[in-house]
C-alpha cells in the first residue's frame, strides 16, 4: 500500500475543514485578544455546552435557527438535543435561567465553534468559530451603540483595519405598515419589493390598483432612499411623515448613530433601514460589520429578546458575534515567533533561556548529522551552535 493510497482519508465533508498551521494559532490568538478586549470592558466569560436539549436551544430567539441545527437522540435521557448552530442562543439561556438573580445590566462573553446544517453561497463553511458579547437586561441606546463600538474594538485589537458598520432597522417596516393600518397582502408584496430594492416595485405594490395609495407609497420609498451614508439617511427618515411606533424606532436608530459618531468619529456608518433578511429574531437596531480586505461580514448583532417569551421569561438584549473565519481572511498574518533548532544533547534547562528571549524552541529528538541542514527540514528560522541563536 502506498502514501496515497490513504489520501481518501483527508477528505471532509463539504464545509468542513482542518485548520492547520499557522491559521490554527493565528485563530487562537485572535480569540484571546477579542476575549480580552470584551474583559476591559467588564464583560465575564461563559462557556455553554456544545450540545443541549432541543427545546432549550431551538426556544425563543432560537426559533429562527431550527432549520440549520443537527439533532440527535441522548441516549441517556432519550430526549432529543441539538448541536449549537450559533451561541447566542445559549449564552441567553444561561443568562435567564442560572443567572436570573445577577444584577442587571448583565454583561456576558463567550468563544466557541458552533455547526450548521448547510452553508450559503457567500459563506460556505458549515463549522466555524464564534466570539461575541450580550448585554442583558436593559433596554437603551448607550447599549446598542456600545455593541456596535465594542465589536469594533474587538476587530482592531485583532488586527482588522479600514472597517465600516451597516447600521439596520429590522423593525421598522413592520412598525410603519401597522401605523398605517396596511393589510397582509399588500404588505407580502412590499416585503418583496423591499428585499429587490426596488423603488417602482414598491410604489406599485402600493398603488391605487393594489389597494393602497400613493401617500402610503411615498413613506416606503422614502425609507427606500434612506439607505447610504447614516448621518444622511437619518435626515432622510426625520423627513419623513411616520406613524408615532415607526417614528419612536427611526429616533432610536438616530441616537445610537450619535452616540457612535461621538465615540469614533473616523467610523465610516452607513444605513440600510428596511434590509430584513437574515435579522428575523432582532427586534430593534442591528448591525453589520465588513473590512475593505475581504467581502463577507465580520461581525453582526443587534437587539434581540434574551430568554423563552412564550413562557413569560424574557429581558431586552443586545449583543454580537464574530466570525472568526471571517476575520482571519480579513487580516494580516501575525508575526510568527522565531524557531530555534537545539541539537541533540542540550539539556531541557537551556531552552527556558531562549524561550524568554521569544524564541519557540525545537529541540532534537534523535542525532543530526548536520545541525543546520536539520534545522532548515524542521522550518526553524535559527540553529544553537556554539552557545549562539545562528540565523539560517
Amino acid at each position: 500500500m502506498t502514501a496515497n493510497d490513504n489520501d481518501h482519508r483527508g477528505l471532509l465533508p463539504a464545509g468542513l475543514a482542518d485548520l492547520l498551521p499557522p491559521d490554527a494559532a493565528r485563530e487562537a490568538r485572535a480569540i484571546d485578544l477579542a476575549i480580552e478586549r470584551f474583559a476591559a470592558f467588564g464583560y465575564e466569560r461563559v462557556k455553554p455546552p456544545l450540545v443541549e436539549f432541543e427545546e432549550s436551544l431551538l426556544g425563543g430567539p432560537g426559533a429562527a435557527l431550527g432549520p440549520q441545527t443537527f439533532r440527535l437522540m441522548d441516549p441517556v435521557s432519550q430526549r432529543m438535543m441539538g448541536v449549537r448552530p450559533d451561541m447566542t442562543v445559549q449564552v441567553a439561556r444561561i443568562a435567564v435561567t442560572r443567572l436570573k438573580h445577577e444584577p442587571r445590566p448583565l454583561r456576558l462573553s463567550y468563544g466557541g465553534n458552533v455547526i450548521r446544517v448547510r452553508g450559503s453561497a457567500l459563506k460556505p463553511e458549515r463549522q466555524f468559530a464564534q466570539v461575541g458579547t450580550e448585554l442583558i437586561g436593559v433596554d437603551s441606546a448607550e447599549a446598542d451603540a456600545e455593541a456596535v463600538l465594542l465589536a469594533v474594538d474587538a476587530l482592531r485589537a485583532i488586527g482588522v483595519a479600514d472597517l465600516t458598520v451597516d447600521l439596520n432597522l429590522p423593525t421598522l417596516v413592520a412598525a410603519v405598515a401597522a401605523g398605517l393600518k396596511l393589510p397582509a397582502e399588500p404588505l407580502r408584496r412590499l416585503r418583496r419589493a423591499l428585499d429587490r430594492k426596488d423603488e417602482a416595485a414598491v410604489a406599485k405594490a402600493l398603488g391605487d390598483k393594489m389597494g393602497g395609495d400613493k401617500k402610503t407609497a411615498d413613506v416606503f420609498v422614502g425609507l427606500l432612499r434612506a439607505a447610504g451614508p447614516a448621518e444622511r439617511g437619518i435626515a432622510q427618515l426625520a423627513g419623513l411623515k411616520l406613524p408615532a411606533a415607526g417614528a419612536a424606532e427611526a429616533a432610536r436608530l438616530a441616537e445610537v448613530v450619535k452616540l457612535v459618531r461621538a465615540a469614533d468619529t473616523d467610523l465610516p456608518l452607513t444605513l440600510d433601514p428596511v434590509e430584513y433578511r437574515g435579522l428575523e429574531y432582532q427586534t430593534g437596531v442591528s448591525f453589520s460589520v465588513f473590512a475593505l480586505k475581504g467581502r463577507q461580514e465580520l461581525a453582526r448583532g443587534g437587539r434581540y429578546s434574551a430568554g423563552y417569551p412564550d413562557d413569560g421569561i424574557s429581558e431586552p438584549a443586545t449583543g454580537f458575534t464574530v466570525y472568526m473565519d471571517a476575520v482571519l481572511a480579513a487580516s494580516d498574518a501575525m508575526p510568527q515567533r522565531p524557531r530555534l533548532y537545539l541539537p541533540l544533547g542540550i539539556p531541557w534547562s537551556e531552552a527556558s533561556p531562549w524561550q524568554a528571549k521569544g524564541y519557540a524552541v525545537v529541540r532534537a529528538v534523535v542525532a543530526a548529522a548536520e545541525p543546520r541542514a536539520e534545522a532548515k527540514r524542521l522550518n526553524c528560522s535559527h540553529a544553537l551552535i556554539d552557545g549562539d541563536a545562528v540565523p539560517l
